[in-house]
Formats: C-alpha cells, sequence, structure tokens
C-alpha cells in the first residue's frame, strides 16, 4: 500500500523528533568537563526526504520573518531593507529568506520588507515569479521597465528615512547587490530617495549569524550525524590497516554523506601522523597522505548543511598496534590537553567581547597554562564560514581587522576550531598536532557543544 505524501511526512517528522531527543541533551550540559559524549555511527540518526525539508525549512522561515527579522530591523535602525538579485547571480543572503523549494531568484527578483508603526515588517516580492508562502506580490506583470518602476513606487508609498541595501567593503554576504542593479535602482528613484540608501551590512550579519529556538532544537541532530559518520569511518568497517589509504577514507566519507542526502560544503581531508614524520610544530598542518598503519594517528575534517544549517568538524582516531587496547599515554595525554584548550577558548566566551579580544584572552591562557596551542574559530550556520566574531586565523594570531571586531550575540553558533602540539614520549618526544573542531552554540552565557565533543579517540582496532 502506498503512503501519502501527509504520512509520509508525519512519520518523518515523528522520527525527527525522536532522534532530537536524543541528539539535544549537549545543550542541557552543566559545563564543558561534562560535555564530551561519544557517537558510533550515523544509522541511527533520522535524515527527513525532501519533501519533509522543505514542509521544516519553510516553518522555520515563517518564525525568522515573523519574530527575529523586525527585531533585527529595529536594532540595525532601518526602515526598509531590499533584496535584489538576478538568476545566476543571487545575493548570499538570497536562499535565507525564500521559501522552499527555491532554485534561482528567476529573471530578476525583488524583495522589499519595510518596517511598520507597530513594529511588523511587511513583506512584499517584485518579480514574474510570485514567491507565496510568507511574501505579498507587489506586481502584477510587464516588462522590466515597469518592474523597476514597480519597485520604486513600492519605496515612494511608503516613504522610508533609511532604505537598506547589500553593499559592503568588507563582508562578502553583505555585498550581494551588483554594481549594475545597485546603479539602475538609483536611476529609478527619486533623487531624495536615492540619498536614503545606506548599507545594511549590520543587519546581514546579525540576520545571518541568530540562532532562533527552533534551529538551535535541531542543530544538535545535524552536528550529530557528521560525527556519527567520521566515526563509522575511524573504524574498522571502513579501515583495513596496511591496506586502505587515507583518500579512500575521504571518498567514503563523501560517499556517506551523499547516501545520506546531505551535501557536504567541502570534500572531507583525512590526513595521517606518525613516528618518523617529523612535525615542526607552529608552522602549519601536520599530517600526510598515504597507506594507514597500524600506531598511526588519524585526522579529519567534514562539513555537511542540513535543513539550511551547516556544521563544521576535525576529529582525530588512533589505529591500534597489536596488544594495544587504548593508545600509548602520550596520545591520551594530547587529546586531554586539546580538551583543555577547547575549555580555556570556550571560557573566554563573553557577551560583547570581539573576536580579537577572546583570541587574546585564550592565546594568554594557554601560555601560562603551559599548552602550545593555536586558535582559528569561527561563526557556523546558514554557511560553513558564517559572518560574525573570527577568532584567530590559522595563520594569523594576531588581530584580525573588521571580522575579527565584530562582538559576541547570544545565539550565535561556532566551530570550536584550532590545535595544540604537544611531545610523545612514546614517539621519542616526537610532537603530535592535535587539530580539533566541534559546532557550538553560545546562548550568551555558556558555550554547549551541540551534539557533545570529541574527549575519547576514535580506535580502529
Amino acid at each position: 500500500m502506498r503512503l501519502t505524501q501527509l504520512a509520509v511526512l508525519a512519520i518523518a517528522t515523528s522520527l525527527l523528533t525522536t532522534a532530537l531527543a536524543v541528539a539535544a541533551p549537549g545543550l542541557r550540559d552543566s559545563g564543558p568537563p561534562q560535555q564530551g559524549r561519544a557517537i558510533h555511527s550515523a544509522g541511527d540518526l533520522a535524515v527527513l526526504p525532501g519533501p519533509a525539508r522543505v514542509e521544516v525549512e519553510n516553518r522555520i522561515l515563517a518564525d525568522r520573518l515573523d519574530t527575529l527579522l523586525p527585531r533585527l530591523m529595529a536594532e540595525s535602525g532601518l526602515d526598509m531593507w531590499l533584496v535584489i538579485n538576478r538568476e545566476y547571480a543571487e545575493d548570499p543572503v538570497y536562499f535565507t529568506l525564500v521559501p522552499q523549494p527555491s532554485f534561482a531568484a528567476r529573471r530578476t527578483t525583488m524583495l522589499v520588507f519595510s518596517r511598520k508603526a507597530d513594529g511588523t515588517v511587511e513583506r512584499l516580492s517584485v518579480n514574474r515569479y510570485p514567491l507565496g508562502g510568507p511574501y505579498t506580490a507587489a506586481w502584477s506583470g510587464g516588462d522590466l521597465d515597469a518592474q523597476w518602476k514597480a519597485l520604486a513606487d513600492v519605496i515612494v508609498s511608503r516613504d522610508p528615512k533609511r532604505i537598506g541595501i547589500n553593499t559592503s567593503r568588507h563582508w562578502p554576504v553583505a555585498d550581494g547587490l551588483t554594481a549594475g542593479l545597485d546603479a539602475r535602482l538609483r536611476e529609478v528613484l527619486p533623487s531624495d530617495f536615492a540619498s536614503r540608501l545606506t548599507p545594511a551590512e549590520p543587519l546581514v550579519i546579525r540576520w545571518l549569524e541568530t540562532r532562533t529556538a527552533a534551529e538551535s532544537e535541531i542543530y544538535p541532530h545535524v552536528v550529530a550525524l557528521a560525527r556519527g559518520v567520521i566515526a563509522e569511518a575511524f573504524s574498522t568497517k571502513v579501515i583495513t590497516p596496511g591496506v586502505t589509504t587515507t583518500a579512500e577514507v575521504a571518498w567514503y566519507i563523501r560517499g556517506r554523506f551523499e547516501a545520506l542526502g546531505l551535501p557536504i560544503w567541502f570534500f572531507p581531508d583525512v590526513n595521517l601522523q606518525r613516528p618518523g614524520i617529523a612535525c615542526k610544530g607552529d608552522e602549519g598542518f601536520c599530517g600526510v597522505s598515504g597507506v594507514i598503519q597500524r600506531g598511526d594517528v588519524l585526522h579529519t575534517d567534514v562539513g555537511i548543511c542540513y535543513l539550511k544549517l551547516c556544521t563544521d568538524t576535525q576529529e582525530m582516531g588512533y589505529v591500534l598496534r597489536l596488544g594495544e587496547a587504548a593508545p600509548p599515554a602520550g596520545l591520551q595525554a594530547a587529546l586531554a590537553e586539546g580538551n583543555r584548550w577547547q575549555d580555556l577558548l570556550t571560557g573566554a566566551f563573553v557577551t560583547g567581547r570581539t573576536g580579537n579580544e577572546i583570541l587574546a584572552r585564550t592565546l594568554e591562557a594557554s601560555r601560562k597554562a603551559g599548552i602550545r596551542g593555536s586558535v582559528y574559530s569561527h561563526p557556523i550556520g546558514f554557511f560553513g564560514h558564517a559572518p560574525g566574531p573570527t577568532i584567530g586565523m590559522w595563520d594569523n594570531q594576531r588581530p584580525t581587522p573588521v571580522q575579527g571586531d565584530w562582538r559576541l550575540n547570544p545565539d550565535t553558533a561556532y566551530a570550536i576550531e584550532g590545535a595544540i602540539w604537544r611531545g610523545v614520549p612514546e614517539w621519542g618526544g616526537q610532537l603530535v598536532h592535535m587539530k580539533l573542531e566541534q559546532s557550538a552554540l553560545f546562548d550568551g552565557k555558556t558555550v554547549h557543544y551541540l551534539a557533545g565533543r570529541q574527549t575519547e579517540w576514535h580506535l580502529v582496532r
């Protein structure tokens, strides 16, 4: 018997709700030391089929437009926000604003957000293909000249004092209005209205970086899927010591995500370290490609996006030698030191601090603790490398202008990313490079690892 689409959606939603109940406890942990969590497989975690994803994504979008956007427009001091783009040259923020399924800004699509006296935001679309859903069509059709005239009429009739447009010198995500469209907009507006145009940069960044309550409920599940596939890859299900290569493991990870219907936003990286392959420390990343052998340390870096939310995860594995039941004590100490470094970084998260201030405090705390570490954390969300405060860069441990000066806000998500170098006695004192990264949410007071963090080695037996 064939299930109706509604029945499939009901079942899928039920599965997601059940899975979230399992995935969410990390948000309730009392502090960083309690947030370790081992996830062994992605096989037990629900992944919604396409139609069910659309329903979830559109429900979250409606909530964001109804509750978040009015607050952020008031915060940014904008009376109107224009998002104007064309097919094949979509504004980076466009797909975060329109309902699914949507594959392009067909022809020329114009979105108008107008703040009303009561604080609510009127949402209009001026385009040949009405978006429906949360938008009211403000144009009945015609040629391109008529479309631009309709946009000008909408703007003039509402008489906004400050009109935000997506132009920015420093933030790519806030620079989506092309030069041609910007020039045409200024041509069709009366001169006194053209002078009201102002960069919408603060609004765009706040819209993209802020996570709603609904997104915070779902995010742990998304991150758990990424961590589950890593656990599968760093196991004998995938690796035969002496046979399997790092490239084959990377392709397994990509194929596994593809089979689950989870798009990656960069190709997975897998590399190894072992005694005899020198790690100089503080001079870039340690790790090489090749055939995986017993006694090797493994590292991977993966990123997926699901229900519009992206992850960025790095974890470490160890291939047991014959007779070993656990990694050498030196490697276990290195992971513990990496966790301690994470605690120092997340402990510096305080609302209102800039990314540069968090970096400086973490580096100073690491120095006092005798930890040789490097910090290169960044926001995540609708993009893997999302806007918000940059907290160091792998090739710059000094202040980052502009992006590093952005202040930390509540309800924002981050890749807690960086590394430590530590000598391993069992390797004759050779350094191991512990490259760690976990997705986390900052609620304004505490950093919560969305699906726990790695506190134990993945073991290939």
